[in-house]
């Protein structure tokens, strides 16, 4: 395991989780790899940069990269085809080449935390039936959207539709363990949601369509975001419209 919080890593350095320093060390000593970062940029650089994930030896250890970051399906593609042009150290079953899936998720950080994620991946079928033992020991349900970069446009998909207020709750006093208990703090944040909802709107772009809720939706967190609020939970935008009495 490898991740850019000291503390998170000696938390689970502490548990007897192997932890590495960088990308690369993770690669050498890993047959798949796993990566969830919050932007193209991150994946980029884990993937391609400096002691990256593509960078330790001329034969690559993993035979399959799993990325369940919410990117843009082009930058998807582009390191899948990356990916594929590798040498493999020792050949895995039907991968002549190392392989790659795009793997977001939908559920948030209460999903996480119950194990109850859905991941939406897209990439060679084959390597999808081989991974999805190891999904569902993550979560609860994987869904086969078809090629490289289409498991990120199905999540693009679920931007576009409310949360279930049954479940995830925005007003505090209602629901224990929602972010809105905790004055929205330790779930999906407002910066996070700011994002994903830019990529939605780049895609639709793309392909010639107007969303004019996203767009206004896209605003309102940007707005948040300026307003401080970028590390609360996204359903702390229901305080964008009501400063009234919680439930008791």
């Amino acid at each position: 395991m490898i991740s850019s919080n000291y503390n998170a890593l000696k938390k689970f350095s502490e548990k007897g989780i192997p932890t590495k320093e960088t990308p690369c060390e993770v690669a050498e000593s890993s047959d798949v790899i796993i990566t969830m970062l919050p932007s193209s940029s991150n994946v980029l650089d884990v993937y391609g940069g400096q002691d990256g994930l593509l960078h330790c030896r001329s034969y690559l250890s993993p035979w399959l990269f799993i990325d369940s970051s919410t990117i843009d399906p082009q930058t998807s593609r582009m390191l899948s085809t990356n990916i594929s042009k590798c040498l493999l150290k020792e050949k895995k079953g039907f991968a002549d080449n190392p392989l790659m899936l795009d793997a977001p998720v939908s559920g948030g950080v209460p999903a996480a935390q119950a194990g109850t994620l859905t991941f939406m991946v897209g990439g060679l079928e084959e390597a999808y039936l081989a991974a999805k033992p190891l999904l569902l020991s993550m979560g609860k349900q994987t869904i086969y959207c078809g090629g490289s970069g289409n498991g990120a446009i199905l999540s693009y998909c679920l931007i576009f539709t409310t949360f279930d207020s049954d479940s995830y709750n925005p007003v505090p006093g209602i629901m224990e363990g929602v972010p809105s208990s905790r004055n929205y703090d330790g779930g999906f944040t407002s910066k996070l949601m700011a994002k994903d909802l830019t990529l939605a709107m780049a895609s639709a772009a793309e392909i010639g369509l107007k969303c004019p809720l996203t767009s206004e939706a896209r605003n309102i967190y940007m707005e948040l975001c300026e307003k401080g609020y970028n590390s609360k939970d996204f359903s702390c935008v229901f305080r964008h419209y009501y400063s009234g009495k919680d439930e008791n």
